[in-house]
């Protein structure tokens, strides 16, 4: 079985970082996003975005990790907005009760 991967490319703009993702949000991957996202709020901007127009699945590890680091953004005076989020991520949101839990943007 082939390792889902997840390739992250960072962009900095002024007041706001934005992570490009694609691929897969999972156990295997997380640890990576967690790190990055971590790094950047030991000096935080006023809004971390992340681009989720390539992610192709997110499972429970992933949700719980988005929920984590949307609540340590909170914590650091920063906002952690999920943009071009897909239909079947939207749904798992819906169906887990998590949507309210994080800040859903149209575009990056």
């Amino acid at each position: 079985m082939e390792r889902p991967e997840l390739s992250i490319t960072v962009e900095h703009a002024p007041d706001e970082v934005i992570f490009h993702l694609a691929g897969e949000i999972d156990v295997l991957t997380v640890t990576n996003l967690s790190t990055l996202v971590n790094e950047t709020l030991a000096e935080p901007p006023a809004r971390i975005v992340l681009d989720m127009a390539g992610v192709t699945f997110c499972d429970s590890q992933g949700l719980g990790t988005l929920v984590v680091l949307s609540r340590k953004a909170q914590h650091a005076r920063s906002v952690l907005a999920l943009a071009n989020v897909g239909d079947f991520l939207l749904r798992v949101l819906d169906i887990t009760g998590l949507r309210s839990a994080l800040m859903i943007s149209s575009t990056a």
